[in-house]
């Protein structure tokens, strides 16, 4: 229930496809001063946001693949999506800007939600935070293509053992990022994901989406219950938070199972979501319930380890594209105030 409550709050975590084509590793990244680091990233970052495109795309790790299509327009002060995934219980997720619409089609169920209040992807430079070059090193590798595109290869490494290296490659002419490798400590792939078709520059369509967000007759809409708070005022606090991560969301939510629990008498959980800029670590804190929490738990699926535990009458849960030793700082700093 967590992971699946942590993956709907990044709208497009499932992104991209496998490539089989690898950056020949003897060729050395060339060195990107710091001031030039955060300037490739919003790159990045705003290509996402900004560029009319199409595509398929897939995610592979540990054992696990995952595809989808999706389609985006900007007319720079509005953003349009649709992401259809091609696995699993059949379902289409429309946003309209911060409101996200899930529609299950086999169960006449549609949730609306406000995104806004939790994370978006890719987590470059959310909240604000200057200091990535502190924690990572970022190097112009090469260029290679992918999906038919010319991008350019960044190498980012990590400076400590409490997050994961990336190879990126971001479409030349515009930025868009078409693959990401999650590497772990001794540079194995993780995690891949990459388009494996995608069309830019596409002549955008944003009545279309809007139209399809507007049919909902027949079916049963659920709007889950989204509270900004912080820990504090929740009777929490943190006593250390892992170098370089900050806060950048707090809710209160109600979290189901939909389409076929929902959050209709759901308990209440409290979630804080941490990012250094490149990644993020989801906290959840909710009621200890001896018929769901059994013991505590340590999983790993491609990059996104999780961790849970009891702490007294709560049971927590931590959710990160990291390495688990950055999951238990946070789990072993978090305190219950008397």
């Amino acid at each position: 229930m967590m992971r699946r409550a942590c993956a709907a709050s990044a709208l497009a975590l499932s992104l991209f496809a496998p490539v089989c084509a690898q950056v020949p590793a003897s060729r050395p990244a060339s060195a990107v001063p710091p001031r030039e680091v955060r300037a490739w990233l919003m790159r990045i970052h705003d290509a996402a946001s900004h560029n009319n495109y199409h595509g398929t795309f897939v995610v592979s790790g540990g054992g696990n693949v995952a595809s989808a299509r999706i389609v985006h327009y900007s007319d720079r002060a509005n953003q349009f999506e649709r992401i259809e995934p091609l696995d699993g219980k059949a379902r289409r997720v429309f946003r309209h800007n911060d409101v996200v619409q899930t529609v299950w089609p086999g169960s006449g169920v549609a949730m609306i939600e406000q995104r806004g209040l939790l994370n978006s992807f890719p987590a470059l430079l959310q909240g604000g935070n200057d200091a990535i070059t502190d924690h990572y090193d970022v190097g112009v590798v090469d260029e290679d293509r992918v999906a038919g595109h010319v991008a350019k290869v960044l190498a980012v490494r990590p400076r400590d053992d409490l997050r994961y290296g990336y190879r990126l490659w971001a479409e030349k002419q515009t930025g868009l990022l078409l693959r990401v490798d999650v590497l772990g400590e001794r540079g194995d792939v993780l995690e891949t994901s990459a388009f494996s078709d995608v069309t830019i520059n596409v002549k955008p369509q944003p009545a279309a989406i809007v139209q399809a967000m507007k049919q909902l007759d027949g079916y049963r809409i659920t709007k889950p219950v989204l509270t900004r708070t912080a820990l504090e005022d929740e009777g929490w606090s943190l006593r250390q938070v892992a170098p370089g991560f900050r806060r950048v969301s707090c809710v209160i939510r109600q979290i189901g199972s939909p389409p076929d629990g929902l959050e209709s008498g759901a308990e209440p959980v409290l979630q804080a979501i941490y990012s250094d800029g490149l990644t993020y670590v989801s906290l959840f804190i909710e009621r200890f319930r001896p018929h769901l929490h059994v013991r505590p738990t340590v999983t790993s699926v491609g990059a996104t380890q999780t961790l849970t535990k009891r702490q007294g009458d709560w049971w927590l849960t931590v959710v990160g594209d990291t390495p688990v030793a950055t999951l238990r700082l946070f789990a072993d700093a978090l305190e219950r105030r008397k």
